[in-house]
């Protein structure tokens, strides 16, 4: 355990929790992708599985090393914490959203079927999304204890998309 604890620089019991979780969710999600497959047995999913994980943890640890550089943060856990509000926040932005959208009529049959309007269809939901991502984000960020982080981040969001002079209302510069 101490090696753990060494390679994550974690100081307390308790900040073991994001590698913990951290690993059960790419186990996760290497399992739902092998499910795609619909192998018939289960020893070829598991297998499958196995494979799929290795591979996600070797893309997870090289963008550890690109990403403690890029945000600047000081404890290697920390950027695990990260990763955990944005899957919280991508996954539960489209979730708010979707009876919204429901409720309002804006759901893909309204737009037929052809590519040019299923194309409009997606980036405009991808727009509308947006606002409600970038609240869910400060807020889970602020939950986990990176409220700073991900205020910066998405005011960064909002300026990308032209949003520069209300960003500097809301939020001047110090």
């Amino acid at each position: 355990m101490n090696w753990l604890k060494k390679r994550w620089e974690i100081t307390k019991n308790w900040q073991l929790l994001y590698p913990i979780v951290g690993t059960l969710a790419l186990l996760y999600s290497a399992y739902k992708l092998a499910l795609l497959f619909s192998f018939t047995k289960l020893i070829v999913t598991l297998a499958v599985t196995g494979l799929i994980f290795f591979v996600l943890v070797k893309i997870t640890l090289a963008l550890f090393k690109f990403l403690e550089k890029r945000w600047n943060v000081d404890y290697k856990w920390k950027v695990i914490r990260i990763f955990i509000v944005f899957a919280i926040t991508g996954s539960l932005s489209v979730i708010v959203t979707e009876p919204i959208f429901e409720i309002v009529g804006f759901v893909k049959d309204n737009f037929g079927s052809n590519a040019w309007t299923v194309t409009f269809f997606y980036i405009l939901k991808f727009i509308l999304i947006l606002p409600f991502y970038k609240v869910l984000l400060v807020f889970f960020g602020w939950v986990f204890g990176e409220y700073k982080f991900f205020l910066n981040f998405a005011i960064k969001i909002a300026n990308r998309f032209g949003l520069k002079k209300l960003t500097e209302k809301i939020v001047p510069k110090d």
